[in-house]
């Protein structure tokens, strides 16, 4: 039988139940309770690209194997699944078996679209980087690529909502670089270099606040996000790389370049600082340059529509193309029109 996604599961049971065979790592495993009193285990399952709520019932096969089943394990589940009003997703009648040296590799690895996916985000934004002409934003960017990029390449751009998954950022950057230089391409009055390097440093502090181990899918609660949080991190990281760049050959000639090099660091940081658009959303301060208010609106627009193209794909129907809510959308989904065929 061969393997299966997280997301390919949940597209193959909207047609029916399936037997299936998936290869994950358990994110968390608890023991409950239902409300007649029946014992049951929880799963929080994951793999590279999505999550998995499980139950093993105390009358199945796998139950007593999760009695000592840790979080942090690498398993195969295999079994009978169905799409579940009340659990998303059920499965009756499953096993789990760990996955040996070879199977956990190809796991972390990620699924091979998904992989080659973010390879070409990756490069994309590497490219980006590339063109941008100011040379102080240009090295600092290329400079934090070098000293970061297998890091970036492993962390999700939230624990939720949206691009929560591993390479996630990288998604969400490459994304928004693209929104940002077209948005730049309409308004001669922007400052696409700069927007640009905003875009790469606004969440650069999620590399620690939702970062990935390079050996597995669980996202650990890191000191320095829970006491700073990412807008200050990725505040603290631009300062600490301007610096190491300040006493370098590369800014040899900077002191002659205009808009003052000063005058850039302090715009870029402000970028970091407003781009949560609003005190209350967690910036210390509200958007006060045309660029960074723009990258507000692109870093929101691309949230909200990767929101609804999962939630496309998750959300319960209730109702002919009308799907119940997805959190924190402000209403229920509607399927989108049609594009035009011309015809």
């Amino acid at each position: 039988m061969e393997t299966q996604t997280i997301t390919t599961l949940r597209q193959a049971v909207s047609g029916g139940r399936i037997e299936a065979l998936l290869h994950v790592q358990v994110e968390s495993n608890a023991s409950k309770t239902t409300r007649d009193g029946k014992p049951y285990f929880e799963l929080h399952l994951v793999d590279g690209a999505d999550r998995l709520k499980l139950c093993a019932w105390s009358d199945g096969p796998a139950y007593a194997a999760c009695r000592q089943l840790a979080a942090g394990a690498f398993i195969e589940v295999q079994g009978e699944f169905a799409a579940s009003p009340a659990f998303g997703i059920d499965a009756k009648r499953w096993n789990l078996r760990e996955l040996n040296s070879e199977e956990r590799a190809a796991l972390l690895a990620g699924p091979p679209e998904v992989r080659a996916f973010q390879d070409r985000e990756f490069e994309s934004i590497r490219e980006t980087v590339a063109g941008i002409r100011d040379p102080r934003l240009r090295g600092l960017s290329e400079f934090f690529l070098r000293e970061f990029g297998d890091r970036f390449r492993r962390a999700a751009a939230a624990r939720s909502n949206h691009h929560a998954r591993r390479g996630g950022l990288v998604e969400h950057v490459a994304q928004m670089l693209r929104l940002a230089g077209a948005v730049a391409s309409v308004d001669a009055r922007l400052n696409r270099d700069l927007l640009l390097a905003g875009v790469l440093f606004h969440d650069c502090g999620k590399l620690w606040e939702n970062g990935l181990p390079a050996d597995g899918f669980q996202m650990p609660f890191d000191e320095r996000g829970e006491l700073l949080g990412h807008i200050s991190i990725g505040i603290e990281l631009v300062n600490q790389l301007w610096r190491r760049l300040l006493g370098s050959e590369t800014a040899a000639d900077w002191e002659k370049l205009e808009p003052a090099s000063e005058d850039v660091r302090l715009h870029l940081l402000h970028l970091i600082a407003a781009h949560h658009g609003e005190l209350q959303f967690g910036s210390p301060v509200p958007p006060k340059t045309p660029e960074a208010w723009a990258l507000h609106y692109v870093d929101n627009l691309d949230a909200k529509l990767e929101m609804m193209r999962v939630g496309y794909g998750t959300a319960d129907r209730i109702a002919p193309r009308v799907q119940q809510r997805v959190w924190p959308l402000p209403g229920n989904l509607v399927e989108p029109l049609a594009v035009w065929n011309g015809e």
